[in-house]
């Protein structure tokens, strides 16, 4: 049986939500094949925080797990940019995982090596090793085809892309605004733009990218991506998704949380409340707080809200355990106002279980691709609210592209204003507008479930990667 078992490496990314569905690849991919059995390494800063201690600790028998922490690193990142701690986490702990992928081919059959889109260092350094490298890219076919083509758009534009009057037309996506590309994108001088075009280079060392959307979803772009492979322009593309996770792995803890919300959304209607969370990762600013508090109360619906005290940066790094209470920071006289319309939940909420109750009606999403995916899965349609990397872009590809949500706009100033806030939930909880986007919702729900069942797309595409690696020796 030894003989028959061969090995695959992972390396996660140092954010939670990348983990999460590096993870859900794994398991899928031992569902797939008994004789497989996948180490995951996951570098970390320090200890690992609970939810990832729990994330890891559920895992079935045939996937392990090995943490990569560099030393010494407390001391360089203190109060700085969680983006900035990341990508200093990853060039530290490169080297590190060059090392233990040498262990792992020292003592059993390692076919290939898939590392997390960010982490594109990686390709270069297993080049040396003997075995297959490639991608896992947890975001859309869209960013992917921007990556491939983003050394192309940097030689043909002259001017920042977010004076670009007219939109940028990547290959066979949805054309998009200058202003809605990812953050890096901002300033093309910067350190991070130049970060990314660097990494983007290194996708073109891959010996395949593993693409975390599914053929219906995004069939435009997974075409001219695929057309863009015979031609030999770019590594092969495996759309093989959705990878979305169906149990809670979260700590004990959190089950006061998972009662509550249950619970309450038990005695509500269906289809009737709205599911306000801004993912892991995203905080809003207090400011910001108090108008979509306001603008939830002024629609008059239903809902159910995930909440998190603002943050230095707009955004919690999401390895750290938090105490302050956010309820402190909504309006006066709010919790009491709106006591019989809904619930505020504090830091976490059992999201897959919420998402998948009868009485949830829609979904005020930042547009993170893990949610989004989720939102699909479950068929709820979403009101649009993204807050940085990649996920303006993303919901322009749902908003304007499948036409499944609807963009809340800011002001100048950046800022959701409360009649925009009630404007756009009525729109979609109870407006004809919401009842078109839900039925378009639900006929993507299905094409999702198509592609990971038994002869899918996704699940026959992934079949014949294994069947490749099976047949190496």
């Amino acid at each position: 049986m030894e003989s028959k078992t061969i090995r695959i490496a992972l390396v996660s990314a140092p954010v939670y939500s990348h983990l999460r569905s590096i993870l859900e690849f794994a398991k899928r991919l031992i569902r797939l094949d008994q004789d497989l059995h996948v180490t995951c390494l996951v570098p970390i800063n320090g200890s690992p925080c609970n939810k990832t201690k729990a994330l890891l600790q559920s895992l079935p028998p045939t996937i392990d797990y090995i943490f990569v922490s560099p030393k010494n690193l407390e001391d360089e990142v203190q109060d700085t940019h969680p983006a900035f701690l990341v990508r200093t986490l990853i060039t530290r702990s490169v080297p590190l995982i060059h090392d233990e992928v040498k262990k792992l081919i020292s003592k059993s059959r390692l076919i290939a090596i898939i590392s997390d889109g960010i982490i594109t260092q990686v390709l270069e350094l297993v080049k040396d090793l003997n075995v297959l490298s490639y991608t896992y890219f947890p975001s859309s076919a869209m960013l992917l085809a921007l990556c491939l083509y983003s050394e192309n758009l940097d030689e043909t534009t002259t001017s920042e892309y977010k004076d670009l009057l007219e939109p940028i037309k990547i290959p066979g996506c949805i054309p998009v605004q200058g202003s809605d590309l990812p953050d890096p994108f901002n300033d093309r001088t910067s350190e991070t733009y130049k970060e990314f075009l660097e990494g983007s280079r290194r996708f073109f060392l891959a010996d395949g990218i593993l693409v975390n959307t599914f053929f219906d979803l995004e069939a435009s772009t997974i075409k001219e991506l695929q057309e863009q492979e015979r031609r030999g322009m770019v590594p092969c593309i495996h759309a093989i998704g959705p990878f979305v996770q169906h149990e809670s792995s979260m700590i004990e803890g959190n089950d006061n949380n998972t009662l509550e919300c249950l619970n309450w959304l038990d005695k509500q209607q269906e289809n009737s409340v709205l599911y306000v969370s801004f993912g892991s990762g995203g905080t809003i600013s207090h400011k910001q707080i108090i108008e979509l508090a306001l603008g939830l109360e002024l629609s008059g619906q239903k809902f159910l809200w995930l909440l998190k005290p603002p943050s230095k940066f707009d955004i919690i790094f999401d390895f750290g355990n938090f105490s302050e209470d956010p309820l402190k920071y909504l309006p006066s006289g709010f919790l009491e106002r709106t006591k019989e319309q809904g619930i505020i939940v504090p830091y976490w909420a059992p999201q897959i279980k919420i998402l998948g109750h009868a009485a949830i009606g829609g979904y005020l999403c930042h547009c993170g691709w893990n949610s989004i995916l989720e939102s699909v899965a479950h068929g709820i349609p979403m009101i649009a609210w993204p807050l940085f990397a990649e996920q303006r872009m993303n919901a322009a590809l749902f908003c304007n592209g499948l036409k499944v949500a609807i963009r809340a706009k800011v002001n100048e100033m950046g800022i959701v204003e409360r009649g925009e806030v009630a404007e756009v939930i009525k729109n979609l909880m109870i407006g004809d507008e919401g009842k078109e986007i839900r039925q378009r919702m639900r006929e993507l729900k299905g094409s999702a479930e198509d592609a990971i069942n038994e002869g899918g797309s996704s699940t026959r595409t992934l079949t014949q990667l294994v069947l490749k690696w099976k047949n190496l020796e």
